[in-house]
């Protein structure tokens, strides 16, 4: 792209010099006789560099230098002044010149002038893009309910899918960690296929389920006669995943005999077949996932440690779905949708009593729980409502939401509740005039900020944002006297979102 320049001399002869050596330099020039004149061509056009006199019939070249730098605040200028001005230079540049030159003009030394500046104001175009870029994804990611099959949009899976955009181009190992059932294989699915490496295999390994005799001949492959029933060479789950990635699920019930060779594979990038002294290049990103806290895993002795601090270069905790209620509607209207188009069942859907239901279960299986019940209700409703889950009560589930609060009592489980009726007076301003709903929620949040202790070394500092929700809920509730509906209209809410607050927070019991 051609270069644009902007010359600004009330001198025709020097005007014309200029002009001319800047177009044999490739520079797209236009040439102005006074300051009001180049004003208008910085207003109307956008110029990678400025050259201006300072002594100007029409306005102070001081002045100049600011009012350009207004208009086009990326584009840098240098003067061009006589040698009676220098020390007005030296002031322009305070102002935001870029640099000075005096006259005659030092061609040489004004080109290497003018290249420095054209690189700054590229550098500071492309920072400028990069900013906007970074500021565009984290607001898609922090609006997200969904990031390549992964569903959620709970701040912890915002968290989830920040790490996988930040993550997914380079070759790092990455270690899942995650209950059974949180969808740890669809976080490493996400993390393959936005890489580099997504045209390839994407091989996984359950090493819970492999025979611990065969494991190794599984994972690196065999020759043919290496052992007892090796009729044939055999490539291995390493061999068939070249280019591409490897899963280890269950890390941690690898044979920890096999886990140094593993450990061998991922320093030296190179894995010898059982029965062959011929290396093979290893060329696949590792993830890796276990349900076991993989400390435990280590003192135990089921999980090298020296392999732990390998693998686990990058690490992805799922939080469990009870820890992230908020996601259990959009979870369910996901699979519902998925399940009536398999079993051709149209316009199926939850009914509010199904919503309570799966609002208020422990869902000790996660969302692969979820998934099951969902399919089985699908399946067993007779019409296009489903007005009841499948769900057993146990001693972690034992009441409904409705249970928990009574339509329209004042009492919960019996107990009459207290409300309270003065609020704190945190803020002075709130207690007077009214003011608006944007003003109300800065002035709160700055108490609240103003108000933190400073974070201490070695001290993790709470979730913020977990104890606000929580206690906008409960006051919310005892506003409404226990409503549940009305209390979600009062915050905006849809009354499943409201429920699953209630769950998470274990509002009952501090009510």
């Amino acid at each position: 792209m051609t270069n644009k320049a902007l010359v600004i001399d009330d001198d025709k002869v020097s005007l014309d010099l200029l002009t001319f050596q800047l177009k044999s330099e490739g520079f797209d020039v236009n040439a102005a006789l006074t300051g009001a004149k180049g004003l208008e061509y910085a207003k109307d056009n956008e110029y990678d560099i400025i050259l201006t006199d300072l002594n100007l019939p029409d306005i102070n070249g001081i002045e100049m230098v600011r009012r350009s730098k207004e208009i086009s605040p990326q584009t840098e200028i240098i003067v061009v002044t006589g040698f009676d001005s220098a020390e007005k230079a030296i002031e322009a540049t305070r102002v935001g010149a870029f640099d000075y030159i005096v006259k005659p003009v030092d061609f040489e030394k004004l080109f290497v002038g003018i290249k420095n500046a054209v690189e700054l104001k590229q550098q500071w175009q492309i920072n400028a893009r990069q900013a906007a870029e970074i500021q565009e994804l984290r607001g898609r990611l922090t609006s997200r309910t969904s990031y390549e099959g992964v569903i959620g949009g709970a701040r912890s899976m915002q968290n989830i899918y920040e790490i996988i955009e930040n993550v997914a181009e380079s070759d790092a190992n990455i270690l899942i960690l995650g209950e059974s059932g949180t969808g740890k294989e669809v976080v490493a699915n996400a993390i393959h296929y936005k890489s580099h490496r997504s045209g390839k295999p994407f091989v996984k390994v359950n090493c819970s389920a492999l025979p611990k005799d065969l494991i190794e001949s599984q994972l690196f492959g065999h020759i043919k006669g290496s052992f007892t029933g090796a009729n044939s060479d055999k490539i291995g789950f390493i061999g068939q995943a070249d280019g591409g990635s490897i899963l280890l699920d269950e890390i941690g019930e690898m044979p920890v005999d096999l886990q140094p060779k593993l450990l061998r594979v991922l320093q030296e990038k190179v894995y010898y077949r059982v029965g062959s002294d011929r290396p093979q290049k290893a060329d696949f990103r590792l993830i890796c996932s276990t349900n076991r806290n993989p400390f435990e895993a280590i003192q135990d002795g089921a999980l090298r440690e020296d392999l732990y601090y390998r693998i686990n270069t990058i690490e992805i905790k799922i939080p469990p779905l009870r820890d992230r209620m908020d996601d259990v509607t959009m979870l369910a209207e996901h699979f519902l949708q998925i399940y009536a188009e398999k079993y051709k069942r149209k316009n199926v859907e939850f009914s509010q009593s199904a919503y309570n239901q799966m609002l208020n279960y422990n869902w000790r299986g996660n969302v692969r729980e979820l998934q099951h019940v969902i399919e089985r209700a699908i399946l067993l409703s007779k019409s296009g409502r489903i007005d009841s889950m499948d769900i057993q009560r146990n001693s972690e589930n034992p009441v409904s939401v409705d249970e928990m609060f009574p339509a329209q009592a004042p009492s919960i489980h019996g107990e009459a509740v207290a409300f309270e009726t003065s609020t704190l007076p945190l803020i002075a301003g709130l207690r007077g005039a009214p003011i608006s709903g944007d003003e109300m929620y800065q002035e709160v949040g700055k108490f609240i900020v103003d108000n933190l202790p400073e974070p201490a070394d070695g001290v993790e500092q709470s979730d913020v944002f977990n104890h606000i929700e929580s206690g906008v809920v409960l006051a919310a509730l005892k506003r409404t006297r226990g409503n549940k509906q009305a209390a979600a209209n009062l915050l905006g809410l849809y009354r499943p979102r409201l429920y699953g607050m209630i769950k998470r927070h274990n509002i009952v019991e501090k009510m």
